[in-house]
């Protein structure tokens, strides 16, 4: 048994993969299979990124349907993991001992985004593991997210499994909808430029990501990349560093993953 719980971050493509059954989420339920159930769960997911740093804290997480144009039975589908107040507090604590970063708010509304569900309910379908988020917090660097990484490292001698949710290549408006194989040449360039980087624990150059070749064209928009920071920095540089679904579908949309095993 591993010492430390892994850290995952998962690129999570469409919603509809929770109700799917294909080779990225097949993968998902492997990796979750190949180490001990967590106590809990903390999910950092694109879909959080607001203008403040906030945990949830409920009881009872809601299954948030952010999105529209899918069928009915994805925007009835119902994740429903319990939240963990209690936890949330405690990473609170963490977060406010070095007295570095914005006040962070606990939130009773918010609960769980398809970026985490869709993944969720394929990984531990009983939804039986506590799930808390916490949210990206907007116009900050890519390094402020990353040391805010660094300040969970800990929770996962706690048994808490980090789980990040984004997408390294994510353009939605050059998706090529009717061709899943389809890959753009920049697209695929940039994806295995980032899966060397993890490979080779290359930090410093995934945070100075805005630096590479197409960037403009692979992350429009930051918010589905950050969660990878958020995985690198709660990794060790002692942890094992493995890929998975390492695809582009679409022609814009990247499903590469990787987990941090200790």
């Amino acid at each position: 048994m591993s010492k430390l719980m892994p850290v995952l971050f998962i690129g999570h493509g469409s919603p509809m993969n929770a109700l799917e059954n294909n080779q990225f989420t097949s993968k998902w339920r492997e990796v979750a299979s190949s180490f001990d159930a967590p106590k809990a769960i903390l999910a950092i997911s694109a879909h959080w990124y607001i203008n403040e740093l906030a945990l949830s804290s409920s009881k009872q997480n809601q299954t948030i349907h952010d999105f529209y144009g899918f069928p009915v039975s994805l925007h009835k589908f119902n994740y429903p993991a319990l939240g963990n107040p209690e936890l949330a507090s405690h990473i609170k604590e963490i977060l406010a001992v070095t007295g570095e970063l914005p006040e962070v708010f606990l939130n009773h509304e918010w609960g769980l985004d398809h970026g985490v569900w869709s993944i969720l309910c394929h990984m531990y379908p009983e939804a039986n593991i506590p799930v808390i988020q916490l949210s990206i917090m907007r116009d900050k660097t890519a390094s402020w997210h990353y040391e805010l990484a660094r300040k969970l490292c800990k929770l996962r001698e706690e048994g808490v499994l980090i789980l990040a949710s984004g997408n390294i290549v994510h353009n939605l408006r050059l998706l090529d909808w009717h061709n899943v194989r389809n890959i753009y040449p920049w697209a695929k360039k940039f994806d295995e430029s980032i899966s060397d980087m993890l490979i080779k624990k290359n930090h410093a150059a995934i945070i100075n990501y805005e630096k590479l070749t197409d960037v403009r064209l692979a992350v429009p928009s930051e918010d589905h990349f950050i969660p990878l920071l958020y995985a690198i920095g709660a990794a060790n540089e002692s942890d094992e560093v493995t890929l998975f679904n390492q695809a582009v579908i679409y022609g814009s949309l990247s499903m590469t993953s990787v987990i941090f095993t200790s």
